[in-house]
C-alpha cells in the first residue's frame, strides 16, 4: 500500500498512548497537510490485513491469481536462485500462500524471516508455517519494512534471498521504490537474489474494476484506516461521511485511492480541529503500474541486475528475479 507541500510538525497529545504516538503524529500531520493524505502502511492493522486477504480472493482482483500462477509455474527456476542453507527474507509478508510455494520448491532454505508491521497477523501466519515447515527456522521481525532494520543475528550469518510479492513496490513513489531497493540490497548483501512481484500496465477498465469491486471490499479496506483512527486514537470520524474513490491516473501510470468527504464537516483528531470541504479527499494510496522494461531500469538504477522476468499468459503481472553483480536480463 505514499506524500505534498510542507507539513507542520505535530506532537501527539498527552492522551495518546506511547504505542500510538507515531501513528498519531503521522495522522495529524497528514490530515492538516494540503492536500490531505494518510500513509498507506496504516491500512494494515489486523482488521485491515484480513480485509486485504479478502480482496485478493475477489474475482475482479487479478494480481494475486496471476502472481500465484507465475510462482507455481516458475517455482523450479526460483529455487535455482536459492543457495544452500539460505535465509529467505520476506518484506511485508502478510498472508503466506505465496511463501508456501517458495518454501516447498526451495528446499535449500534453512531460515525464514518474515518482516511485517502487523504483529498479531504476523504471529498467526508464522505459527501456521512452523507446523508445515518444521525444519525451517523462523525468526519474525515486526517493523515497517520501508524503514532501515536489522536482521536477526542468526539470519545475518546465512546467504540471503529476498522476497517481495504482491506488487507492494507499486505503492511506493518511484523515488521511494528506488530507495527501498537500495536499502534491501544493503540488508540482503552482495551476491543476494531478490524476487519481486510487479503489476503491469494494462487496459484501464481492468484496473478500474480491480480497485472498485462489486462487493465493496476495497471500499471497506480503504475506510478501515478511518476506523483505525477511531479505535486507536479516540477520534469520532463518521465513516458514512466519506466515500471510497479509486481511479487510474494515466499521466503517472498509477491507480490512486482516496477517501472523499461527502459534505462539509469538521472533525477532531488528537485535539486538532480538521475541516473538510464537500468533495475534499484524503489521498490514502497509490499503486504504480510498470512495464517489464521500466521496472528493470528502476532496479538497475538502484544497484540490482535483472536476470529474469516472468509474466502470466495475459501479460497482466510480472515476477522479477534480481541479483547483485550478476548476468543481464532474460525475458520469458
Amino acid at each position: 500500500m505514499n506524500r505534498s507541500s510542507a507539513v507542520r510538525k505535530h506532537e501527539p497529545v498527552e492522551t495518546v498512548s506511547p504505542a500510538h504516538a507515531e501513528f498519531a503524529a503521522d495522522v495529524v500531520a497528514g490530515l492538516t497537510a494540503t492536500p490531505k493524505r494518510l500513509p498507506p502502511k496504516y491500512f494494515y492493522d489486523r482488521a485491515g490485513s484480513e480485509l486485504f486477504e479478502r480482496i485478493t480472493q475477489l474475482p475482479e482482483y487479478y494480481p494475486t491469481r496471476c502472481e500465484l500462477a507465475i510462482l507455481n509455474e516458475r517455482a523450479a527456476d526460483i529455487a535455482k536462485l536459492v543457495p544452500p542453507r539460505a535465509a529467505l527474507i520476506e518484506f511485508g509478508s502478510g498472508a503466506s500462500l505465496k511463501t508456501r510455494i517458495v518454501l516447498r520448491a526451495a528446499t535449500n532454505v534453512a531460515a525464514y524471516v518474515p518482516v511485517d508491521i502487523s504483529a498479531e497477523f504476523l504471529e498467526a501466519e508464522v505459527r501456521a508455517l512452523r507446523q508445515e515447515f518444521p525444519a525451517v527456522e523462523m525468526w519474525p521481525v515486526v517493523t515497517d519494512f520501508s524503514e532501515p532494520f536489522d536482521l536477526p543475528a542468526n539470519a545475518a550469518a546465512l546467504p540471503r534471498v529476498g522476497f517481495f510479492s504482491g506488487s507492494t513496490i507499486g505503492n511506493l513513489e518511484p523515488h521511494e521504490a528506488a530507495a527501498f531497493l537500495r536499502q534491501a540490497g544493503r540488508i540482503l548483501g552482495p551476491g543476494a537474489s531478490f524476487i519481486v512481484g510487479v503489476d503491469l500496465v494494462k487496459d484501464t477498465r481492468l484496473l478500474q474494476k480491480a480497485y472498485n469491486d462489486s462487493q465493496r471490499i476495497t471500499a471497506q479496506f480503504n475506510l478501515n484506516i478511518l476506523a483505525r483512527i477511531n479505535r486507536e486514537l479516540g477520534a469520532k470520524l463518521n465513516l458514512a461521511s466519506f466515500e471510497h474513490h479509486a481511479f487510474f491516473n494515466r499521466e503517472r501510470s498509477r491507480i490512486e485511492m482516496h477517501l472523499a468527504s461527502v459534505k462539509r464537516q469538521r472533525v477532531s483528531v488528537c485535539g486538532e480541529r480538521i475541516e473538510f470541504r464537500p468533495g475534499e479527499t484524503i489521498h490514502t494510496e497509490n499503486s504504480y503500474k510498470y512495464s517489464v522494461e521500466s521496472f528493470g531500469a528502476l532496479a538497475r538504477g538502484a544497484g540490482w541486475t535483472p536476470v529474469a522476468a516472468w509474466t502470466d499468459r495475459d501479460g497482466y503481472f510480472s515476477v522479477h528475479a534480481l541479483e547483485k553483480d550478476k548476468v543481464p536480463l532474460r525475458k520469458e
